[in-house]
């Protein structure tokens, strides 16, 4: 079974800096796309970035330029670089990956980032 461990959210100040990173299991398992979502209370669940297997991205227009997300597939983890952070950027952050075998979308439990004003 997959499994998702999230990690590096926090509080920041705006402008600051935090770098998230899943882990995804087992080892050895194969992923296809790789990304992050964004749910922040009361909205929906929104597209952050996302990473193929082949190292082509995707964001959302409201962190192109500030976010970098990146993936090491030997350790089947994925990173998400935020910079210049926002207090519009606080939400909770979830991880999610797909299946290279059953194309199935498997998700984490969630990171919380708050980003002060």
């Amino acid at each position: 079974q997959v499994h998702l461990v999230e990690s590096g959210g926090g509080l920041v100040q705006a402008g600051g800096s935090l770098r998230l990173s899943c882990a995804a299991s087992p080892s050895g398992f194969r992923f296809t796309t790789m990304g992050w979502y964004r749910q922040a209370p009361g909205k929906q669940r929104d597209l952050v970035a996302t990473i193929t297997s082949g190292g082509s991205t995707n964001y959302a227009d409201s962190v192109t330029g500030r976010f970098i997300i990146s993936r090491d597939n030997a350790k089947n983890t994925v990173y998400l670089q935020m910079n210049t952070l926002k207090p519009e950027d606080t939400a909770v952050y979830y991880c999610t990956v797909e299946s290279y075998y059953s194309k199935k979308n498997y998700w984490g439990q969630g990171t919380q980032v708050t980003v002060s004003s």
